[in-house]
């Protein structure tokens, strides 16, 4: 299966968030899509059915395969810690991610667009590998001739918010990665042990 590429906002009235970011056409239409929408009668959800919903809010939400997703949560089951939330830092981690939660690319799509293009440094070398993981202590930057890239200075000019773990440098057009962030740091709706207990049958 190749990685989703279509219209964002029938995934996000699906969930009934907008979890690829503001939406306007969302707002317009808060409701799941399909040719009757609100006045659908919708049977009530199955546990199982809930279980995997949650599971493929997150993917979405951080445009990972499912080959990938389950490989992450069995790295998450390896490692100490409660394993719903191991899980969500392992997505957190992802370098794609942190270049888009750093302000450096607008969205994570636009984030894994400039890692695979090599523009982005990690402790000084070029990695164009989306789904690197970055460890804490871990410098990631803007490579030197792109620094003046259009997508790169609008993005920063309009970074919004801002994590306790993450370390930014306006001046290098570097962060630096201080912590795994905590679950209370970690913004996304997603209710991970949920996928905890689908992945655990």
């Amino acid at each position: 299966m190749a990685r989703y590429t279509g219209p964002k906002t029938k995934i996000a009235r699906k969930f009934g968030e907008p979890i690829f970011g503001a939406d306007r056409h969302f707002e317009k239409k808060k409701y799941p899509p399909g040719m009757h929408g609100l006045n659908k009668r919708r049977k009530k959800t199955s546990e199982y059915g809930l279980q995997l919903m949650e599971k493929q809010k997150a993917k979405y939400t951080y445009g990972i395969l499912e080959r990938q997703f389950r490989n992450t949560f069995k790295k998450a089951t390896n490692k100490p810690g409660i394993t719903g939330e191991v899980l969500l830092q392992l997505c957190e981690m992802r370098l794609d991610n942190l270049v888009y939660r750093m302000g450096i690319a607008p969205s994570r799509r636009a984030a894994r667009q400039l890692v695979s293009h090599k523009h982005i440094q990690v402790n000084g070398e070029v990695v164009n590998i989306p789904s690197y993981e970055v460890k804490p202590h871990d410098i990631v930057s803007v490579r030197e001739k792109s620094k003046s890239l259009e997508v790169i200075t609008d993005s920063l000019a309009g970074r919004g918010q801002k994590f306790q773990w993450i370390e930014w440098d306006d001046a290098q057009m570097a962060g630096k990665v201080i912590s795994l962030p905590s679950r209370d740091e970690i913004p996304e709706t997603i209710k991970e042990q949920l996928i905890v207990e689908l992945y655990s049958k």
